[in-house]
């Protein structure tokens, strides 16, 4: 089955294609969007609300399958942002080394115990005639003071792992698949969708 991946992130396009290729899933092949690609406005009030309108968007526009996400990071000491507005993080013009700049600006002074955060990523996988499954995924640590390693992207450098010691990018990339929102999202998503086939013939 070929999914249309509803993204012009680049970054979220490696991603992806090396998590399916990590869970095996040799029967989904994962489809970059043409240069005719709609623009979608993320007006929901969620995650979820923002990954469906992608996906149902795409999913229309090439009469295709489409998987929609929408991922954000959530900083306790920021009270929740960036949250919703992850990718737009002081405007439209930054970079993703100067959104996280901003960001270890905001808290500086703040100290270890209080940078806790926390991302999350929601997936919709949209059909044409409009039926969808949504799955969700966490992973949990804090802001380091300092940026560190080089895959990964966004704000990767900066999410620390306590229990490993490390930030997200520091991870190999078939590690950090294992334990990423993205990741966890993505499992969740394909044991959604082996339980709904399995509830056709139920």
């Amino acid at each position: 089955m070929d999914i249309t991946l509803a993204s012009r992130n680049p970054g979220k396009r490696q991603e992806f294609a090396q998590i399916f290729a990590l869970y095996g899933t040799s029967h989904l092949r994962l489809m970059s969007p043409g240069a005719d690609a709609p623009h979608v406005a993320e007006t929901g009030r969620s995650y979820r609300a923002n990954a469906r309108l992608k996906a149902v968007a795409f999913a229309s526009h090439y009469t295709s399958v489409a998987l929609g996400d929408d991922s954000g990071l959530v900083v306790d000491a920021l009270y929740g942002a960036p949250g919703l507005r992850t990718a737009r993080f002081g405007g439209p013009g930054l970079d993703d080394a100067q959104r996280v700049e901003l960001l270890l600006d905001r808290l500086r002074g703040v100290p270890p115990e209080r940078r806790g955060a926390h991302f999350v990523c929601a997936l919709c996988l949209a059909y044409p005639d409009g039926t969808a499954v949504v799955a969700q995924g966490y992973v949990y640590g804090r802001i380091a003071d300092q940026p560190a390693g080089t895959h990964g992207f966004g704000y990767d450098p900066i999410f620390l792992l306590p229990r490993r010691g490390c930030t997200l990018a520091e991870l190999p990339p078939g590690e950090k698949h294992q334990l990423s929102h993205r990741g966890r999202a993505v499992r969740h998503l394909l044991r959604r969708l082996v339980l709904s086939q399995a509830a056709l013939f139920d």
